[in-house]
């Protein structure tokens, strides 16, 4: 019997888009913490190596999972469609195949741990102390990934729903269990650098569990889907392919950032320290960001599903507006609240004293990106993956000449740099989005 039942178009209000962003942002803020906490867990130790490891860690796993993390965007805007269409069974297809591919995926870099490890020393050329503590940590937290993975397919079908409440029930519980672990761990069990890590695969474990009770429950995880419908040619294909372009679009996003990590390296520990510090404030405020890109998605997708050009305008109206003036505020904050931030992150006066240098620029990076997180919830729910993909690497090109030609001013060329990529990703977005509507709705008409 099909599931297939009348349109649904979007409600495109302030309301109805806060009610889905604001529990986003909610569970987004616990996110930080945990980076927040490695770090001050690490950093209370007062070795220099150590937090320089987690600083590369850091990086290394946002590469990693951030990259496949294409499962919840894609899965988001497939299934924000579909329920816009009316396809309540395509919805429960759409996470069983976002499931598979997140355990093939995940497997695959547990198998491929060594090679990981190796290309990452080459990459960052850490020092021999940083290295050591680096490959402790990343040995074991790798074993996460199958279970972060189907963390990101289920929050993506949680969001495409439009349940971002209960994704945030779901979110928050990994996070606090990550944090709660991470200081039992370190803190009192003093299980250093190698209990942070074991603390985030149970967690992540944990998370995983309760995600899929959690969609069973609300029917999004059906039993009497067949293995023919989760394989159908065509619409598996087209799910590979808006996985393939968001995840070549997020790999590109974070060779940026480890192009800045390593350039930041090279500059010595105390540099690659301070970076890690100032890197935990920009990702405070891009997780405030996010959630304004995320109700984006689910109001862009099933706009764009049930056809409604109307509401698709709106909603692309309210995620810019939204995440501008966020973007102002966000800035003022960290420049006013930036050293207090780093005096909790850090014991090292050396540390601190490097840090501050670059706060400046460091806390002018929200607004730099304000378009840039905009547009990508707008693309990302209305599935124009291959714009996404294609302005992406145009970006990452731009920031690999500035980030060279900038080498003169020292680690403030690197911030100089950062900000430039996070603003031309915005514009270019913004100058190619009313191609992309009109080639949307014409072909729907």
């Amino acid at each position: 019997m099909s599931a297939v039942t009348a349109a649904r178009p979007v409600e495109a209000s302030i309301g109805r888009f806060l009610a889905l962003a604001l529990p986003v942002m909610a569970a987004n803020i616990t996110e930080p913490l945990i980076g927040i906490v490695d770090t001050a867990a690490i950093g209370q130790l007062g070795e220099v190596s150590l937090l320089g490891a987690v600083a590369l860690s850091a990086v290394l796993f946002e590469f990693l999972f951030w990259g496949l993390g294409s499962l919840r965007m894609s899965t988001a805007g497939l299934t924000a469609q579909a329920l816009g269409a009316g396809d309540d069974r395509e919805i429960a297809i759409a996470l069983g195949r976002a499931l598979l591919l997140a355990l093939f995926l995940g497997g695959l870099l547990v198998i491929l741990q060594k090679p990981i490890i190796v290309l990452a020393m080459m990459v960052f050329t850490p020092s021999a102390n940083v290295a050591e503590a680096a490959q402790t940590y990343i040995a074991i937290r790798i074993w996460s990934a199958p279970f972060a993975l189907m963390n990101y397919a289920i929050l993506g079908s949680l969001v495409g729903q439009g349940r971002t409440g209960i994704g945030l029930f779901v979110q928050v519980a990994i996070n606090l269990t990550k944090i709660g672990l991470t200081i039992l761990a370190v803190s009192v069990l003093k299980g250093g650098i190698a209990g942070a890590a074991i603390a985030t695969v149970i967690a992540e474990f944990i998370g995983a569990c309760l995600g899929l009770i959690v969609s069973m429950r609300l029917g999004a995880l059906r039993r009497d889907i067949s293995w023919r419908e989760i394989f159908q040619p065509t619409a598996l294909g087209r799910m590979l392919a808006v996985n393939r372009d968001v995840a070549i679009r997020t790999c590109a996003l974070l060779i940026a950032f480890i192009i800045f990590t390593a350039q930041g390296s090279k500059r010595g520990d105390v540099t690659l320290a301070a970076n890690g510090v100032l890197y935990q404030l920009f990702l405070a405020a891009a997780y405030v960001l996010d959630g304004f890109a995320t109700a984006a998605e689910q109001m862009c997708g099933q706009a764009l599903g049930s056809g409604d050009a109307k509401g698709f305008r709106k909603a692309s109206r309210l995620s810019v507006g939204f995440s501008f003036a966020f973007g102002i505020v966000l800035s003022i904050v960290l420049f006013g609240t930036g050293v207090l931030f780093i005096d909790m992150l850090t014991t090292s006066d050396t540390i601190r004293a490097e840090a501050y240098l670059y706060l400046p620029l460091a806390a002018l990076t929200p607004f730099a990106g304000a378009a840039a997180f905009a547009y990508d919830g707008i693309y990302a729910g209305a599935t124009w993956t291959r714009a996404m993909r294609n302005l992406m690497l145009i970006a990452l090109a731009l920031f690999v000449v500035v980030i060279y030609t900038g080498s003169l001013f020292g680690a403030f060329g690197l911030w100089i740099a950062m900000l430039v990529f996070l603003a031309t990703r915005g514009m270019g977005q913004a100058f190619f989005y009313n191609r992309l509507f009109n080639q949307s709705f014409t072909a729907r008409a």
